[in-house]
């Protein structure tokens, strides 16, 4: 289709499309968007109605603050999509919190008087409907999804392989440090793929806020911390908020060195191809022996 103009409003969604080979015909992006390189240069679609920058109190308070106003919390840049007269638009309904909602974006179109693009719009939470996200995103972009989806699957089969008759540690994966936030949808699943017994969460629901409490009841083998946009340096930098509550140095991954800290921005956070990476990072963490995927020190780190 060598008329196609895409415009994607979410990272996960851009990685899909870059996995069809279709990056050349991005001509707009959300302002999250960062994979591949190459989507840097293109216009941002979208832009958020707060401060991004801050610990995770202050953004949690923020957004918590427009959600209660009954306020948007991204911006749809209507003017600019109307410039860049997409035939598509990509977008999600998964998290109101993460990027622009459908709603939102389906708005915006409203008002693109001489253009209609297509609406695609995206809700996985486990491994089975981020393929059958590619799927769709191919067929409406006239592109064959099989062959990425079928290397894909070949990598989750391969740590499948590596961790079998491994020993199962118990994890917990945390996703907000403050309040405190599991992480859900794909991540339990991501966590028994690795070779670990996920806690505090349950495959393909929605990341649920604990208790300190419950993470003490727990006492797990591993922690591993994830927090939805941050980079490895944020996260490490955020982690003030767990190490200095008067919980944290009694709990046994503390006391055994087995807490990790992730670049969640680019892996966990999206759910698109590179959930596979995100796989291979647990694993790595989970199960060093038998897998090195090369990720320490650029995905984790246990600093």
């Amino acid at each position: 289709m060598s008329d196609l103009r895409i415009v994607s409003l979410i990272p996960s969604a851009t990685e899909i499309v870059h996995s069809l080979g279709l990056s050349d015909r991005l001509v707009g992006r959300s302002h999250e968007c960062d994979f591949p390189e190459s989507v840097r240069s293109l216009p941002a679609c979208t832009q958020p109605q707060f401060d991004p920058n801050g610990s995770s109190p202050e953004i949690h308070d923020r957004v918590t603050e427009l959600l209660q106003s009954a306020l948007s919390v991204y911006r749809v840049e209507t003017e600019l999509l109307r410039e860049l007269q997409p035939t598509h638009i990509i977008t999600q309904a998964q998290c109101e919190v993460c990027a622009a909602s459908l709603a939102e974006v389906e708005a915006a179109v409203a008002q693109l008087s001489q253009s209609q693009p297509k609406v695609i719009s995206l809700q996985p939470s486990v491994l089975a409907e981020v393929w059958e996200n590619m799927r769709l995103v191919g067929e409406q972009l006239g592109s064959d999804a099989e062959d990425s989806i079928a290397s894909l699957k070949q990598r989750v089969e391969e740590v499948r392989r590596r961790v079998a008759g491994q020993p199962e540690p118990s994890v917990v994966c945390i996703e907000w440090t403050e309040p405190l936030m599991s992480a859900g949808n794909w991540v339990p699943e991501l966590v028994q793929l690795a070779g670990g017994v996920p806690y505090l969460s349950e495959i393909g629901q929605h990341s649920p806020w604990t208790r300190w409490e419950s993470l003490e009841a727990v006492d797990p083998d591993v922690i591993v911390v994830m927090p939805c946009g941050y980079d490895l340096q944020e996260t490490q930098e955020d982690a003030k908020h767990l190490t200095q509550h008067p919980v944290w140095p009694q709990l046994k991954a503390v006391q055994t060195g087995r807490v990790y800290y992730c670049d969640g921005n680019q892996y966990f956070n999206r759910p698109g191809p590179r959930l596979v990476d995100s796989l291979e990072l647990l694993a790595e963490i989970l199960h060093p022996s038998c897998c090195d995927f090369g990720y320490r020190g650029t995905g984790f780190s246990t600093i």
